[in-house]
């Protein structure tokens, strides 16, 4: 013990201990390293806890990008709330963010995980998994003459004129839709492009063009616009869940899991 003692005051270069005739006790230094020795040892256990549950992806952050369109989707909210329950401790940062924008982020760790809309990754290192894919609904004023109809085709919207999003946003599914509606018959005249989807509903209000959009707007669409379908417009909207290939995050690949899970049971 005395040789214990003496190696602890020759590394810390002063004494902590008085010397008694019989045994030792601290002196006043010794009691104010004793005092921060316990905290940091108490500090050293709170912070293995806390890393552990981390590697054990119990907690942690996920920086989550989320399309528009998927705003009010039922298996992104069951997966929510679903991953919530599980993992209490676990902090999500949603962040609403245009599909191709999502994919940067993801591509450049500015996200960890993005519920994108209707793109494939475009980036090599960014990995991709569809989870579902809507239809499309033509929206159009609530008095206008298509609402009457009881079948639409694409082949009788030749006299309308469109409301568009710019190919720049989501180029796969542009180049789909467009191809869609040219094989039922249908050569658009796109009069207005709209990059968001709140714009390009208030153009159709307005009366500029009709437009389409994913059926997951019925949950929310505006006082004013009817949604009407039509046959045989057979493109779908795919909807991807997209992370770095390279996240080792465990909570992230428990987040990956349970929108596998809500998938498996919406079939």
């Amino acid at each position: 013990m005395a040789r214990q003692i003496q190696d602890l005051e020759g590394e810390l270069g002063f004494p902590v201990f008085d010397r008694l005739p019989r045994g030792v006790r601290l002196n006043a230094a010794g009691e104010a390293l004793l005092v921060d020795a316990r905290r940091i040892l108490k500090d050293v256990e709170v912070a293995k806890l806390r890393a552990e549950q981390i590697a054990l992806g119990k907690t942690g952050m996920l920086r989550i990008g989320i399309a528009t369109a998927l705003s009010w989707h039922g298996l992104v909210a069951d997966c929510f709330r679903e991953f919530r329950q599980a993992h209490p401790d676990a902090q999500l940062e949603l962040h609403h963010m245009l599909s191709i924008h999502q994919v940067e982020a993801v591509a450049t760790g500015r996200l960890d995980v993005g519920f994108a809309a209707g793109l494939l990754p475009l980036h090599k290192d960014v990995a991709c998994r569809q989870f579902a894919a809507d239809r499309m609904l033509l929206a159009v004023p609530d008095d206008h003459p298509l609402t009457q109809r009881k079948r639409v085709r694409l082949r009788d919207l030749q006299e309308y004129a469109f409301v568009w999003f710019s190919r720049w946003v989501n180029p796969v599914f542009y180049d789909q839709l467009m191809l869609a509606c040219t094989r039922g018959g249908l050569n658009p005249r796109v009069v207005q492009e709209a990059t968001d989807r709140d714009t390009n509903l208030g153009l159709v209000m307005c009366r500029v063009g009709v437009s389409w959009h994913n059926e997951t707007l019925r949950w929310h669409c505006p006082h004013g616009i009817a949604l009407v379908p039509v046959v045989d417009m057979k493109a779908r909207l795919p909807f991807n869940l997209i992370w770095r290939k390279d996240n080792t995050s465990p909570l992230l690949k428990k987040f990956v899991a349970q929108l596998g899970t809500e998938r498996s049971r919406s079939d």
